[in-house]
């Protein structure tokens, strides 16, 4: 993995720091964040801005250049990736380490008294903003909206912005119609007294509308804003993509609807102006409710006595109670899944030995199986197939320069999933196609106990994610392990794969507490730089659970796999297992067998089931 040569190119957005035509002043430090215009996770080619800059493309950073120096932010996921992406102009800032400084107090030390922080207020979030600019002020500086965003004026080849067609879905995937979605929007609405809803996060438009597309990569999303009122909804679209019959037909647009629920639909580029006039044109008591990770910008197209801000909105909180339908839903494509993943696995066992299987040709492999199922739309993101040291790297992705064998010797992580229809999944499985040490079965079965730890946790109603992720490292810490990655993000239903508001992570950010018809992933893990990486990934559901007594009437909460991998038990030392934990596989296994094992018989995958019923035998404890 070379590193990006970026001196030429730090030369450039240095110059333009200091360019009237750019700048109303020059800055002496410019904020390149990671994310679009949507604060969304994962971006489109044309926002890789970051990416373009330092060379480092990993889905979470932040890069800031000043006159003498550049430093990139990222976390615990990314550090070695970051390192070997970038070229020596840039310092690595190490998130989660105590040595390492915040951006705010980084910027303080190396800055000259009075400077200027610039950034795009498109780009950064609201209360991003807030928290940089207070820290910033109380040091003698300035954080100043650039509206020009510099990295694209040196960018000569910037992609251009997608504008794909989009698909409806009807209520066997949705479970509840747009109108409806609006009529539970407006309710909540009413409750807070706001007369006026803006939704920026592009999965959220898309959920609101039931509709998909293709503009992000591995995201079913496409660009566009809404702003909702009580009597009127506009949808900020660019592209003939809102001629297609369907679509029409899908929102109602040529029908004669009452007026509050006709879409009216506005240039995508045109939010700004058309949120600037809608907060002009308020009286005293109403509001305009937003997310409190909106961009500065559009935030900004508000009075501030008019906002109402909150960490997480009604449709992200909607979004991630999965209803009837879509958690069916979830349940088939994880079925589907499944089954490829059996298909794949079993492959992989005969044609590793021979020495001819690379990361690239098992992750081909491994999105072949996947688009043979029913409804099969895309990967969900990038698949994470490594082999020995590679394993080591979180969010590795093999490009032809690491692209390594796998072999008997080592160990093999592979973290896929893929988008269909009716569901998203993520799943990781890690495999020893020869004979594992005694010290990888080790490690492996702490994760394990780990992964076990929060799949059958049961805890009250209210409970918050990050409460968990201790149970998932218990096993790991009693011998001086750990990993530097949250335990489990939120999933969407043919959507992100990963979504808020809820997750499992040491980090005690605002998480909303879990309820029943959330789902998240479990995927402890742990990493040795240089030689291996082991990881075990299930998508779960929150579900009701039954216990003895009902402490002030709370009700408990437990998860149920949707996953259905079989988990290596060559991988496993069953010594180290309790019984409890023994059982839990064994039952896991069992589910497995009769699940994925009756949807392998009806699609005629004879040799992939007899490779699922070898790996589910039942693990026996040595007394």
């Amino acid at each position: 993995m070379s590193p990006k040569i970026t001196t030429e190119l730090l030369k450039q957005l240095r110059q333009v720091m200091k360019n009237p035509r750019y700048v109303q002043e020059p800055v002496q430090a410019y904020i390149v964040p990671s994310g679009d215009a949507h604060q969304s996770e994962y971006i489109a080619p044309c926002d890789c801005r970051r990416a373009f800059i330092s060379g480092f493309d990993g889905s979470a950073g932040t890069a800031i250049v000043t006159e003498q120096h550049a430093a990139m932010w990222t976390d615990g996921r990314y550090f070695l990736q970051a390192a070997h992406q970038m070229d020596s102009n840039w310092t690595l800032m190490k998130m989660g380490l105590k040595d390492t400084p915040t951006q705010e107090d980084w910027l303080v030390s190396v800055l000259p008294e009075g400077s200027k922080v610039g950034v795009d207020p498109f780009i950064i979030p609201a209360d991003q903003w807030k928290r940089m600019s207070k820290a910033l002020r109380s040091a003698g500086h300035d954080l100043v909206p650039v509206k020009e965003n510099l990295i694209d004026t040196i960018w000569t080849d910037c992609p251009q912005r997608p504008c794909k067609p989009l698909i409806t879905l009807d209520l066997s995937y949705t479970g509840v119609s747009w109108r409806d979605k609006i009529v539970a929007l407006r309710s909540k609405m009413a409750e807070r007294k706001v007369m006026w809803f803006v939704v920026t996060a592009l999965d959220e438009v898309a959920w609101l509308f039931n509709l998909r597309g293709f503009d992000v990569e591995y995201n079913p999303v496409f660009f566009a804003y809404a702003v909702i009122g009580m009597n009127t909804i506009r949808l900020f679209i660019d592209g003939d993509r809102m001629m297609d019959p369907a679509v029409r037909e899908h929102l109602q647009l040529d029908s004669t609807l009452e007026p509050e629920f006709k879409i009216q639909v506005m240039p995508y580029g045109s939010i700004l102006s058309e949120l600037q006039a809608v907060g002009a044109g308020l009286s005293p008591k109403e509001k305009v409710w937003l997310s409190d990770k909106a961009s500065y910008a559009l935030t900004e197209a508000i009075p501030k006595a008019y906002r109402y801000l909150t960490p997480y909105t009604p449709i992200c909180i909607a979004k991630a109670v999965k209803n009837t339908a879509e958690t069916e839903g979830m349940r088939r494509a994880h079925i589907k899944d499944a089954v490829a993943l059996c298909e794949l696995f079993n492959w992989l066992e005969k044609e590793v030995p021979k020495g001819t299987v690379t990361e690239i040709l098992a992750a081909d492999k491994a999105e072949e199986f996947r688009s043979q199922q029913k409804d099969f739309v895309e990967l969900s993101f990038a698949t994470i197939s490594s082999t020995g040291p590679n394993g080591a790297i979180i969010h590795y992705k093999p490009v032809p320069e690491t692209n390594r064998t796998l072999s008997v010797n080592e160990i093999y992580l592979l973290d896929s999933g893929a988008q269909y229809k009716d569901g998203t999944t993520d799943v990781t499985r890690t495999m020893h196609f020869g004979t594992p040490s005694a010290y990888e079965k080790e490690c492996f079965t702490y994760v394990l106990k780990g992964h076990i730890a929060v799949s059958a946790a049961i805890f009250p109603n209210g409970t918050k994610g990050h409460l968990l992720d201790s149970f998932a490292r218990s096993a790991l810490w009693d011998c001086g392990l750990d990993y530097l990655h949250g335990t489990g993000h939120g999933v969407g239903s043919f959507l992100n794969v990963h979504e808020g508001p809820c997750g499992i992570s040491y980090k005690t950010f605002a998480d909303e507490p879990l309820e029943a018809g959330m789902i998240v992933s479990d995927e402890p893990g742990y990493y040795e730089d240089g030689s291996f990486g082991i990881r075990i990934e299930n998508v779960v559901l929150v579900i009701p659970a039954e216990t003895k007594y009902n402490f002030k009437n709370r009700g408990s909460l437990t998860f149920e796999p949707l996953t259905l991998v079989p988990i290596q038990t060559k991988m496993i030392d069953v010594n180290l297992l309790t019984e409890k934990e023994c059982n839990w596989v064994n039952e896991y296994h069992q589910r497995c067998r009769e699940v994925v094992g009756a949807e392998l018989e009806r699609q005629g995958r004879h040799e992939a089931l007899r490779w699922l019923l070898r790996e589910t035998e039942p693990l026996a404890r040595v007394q």
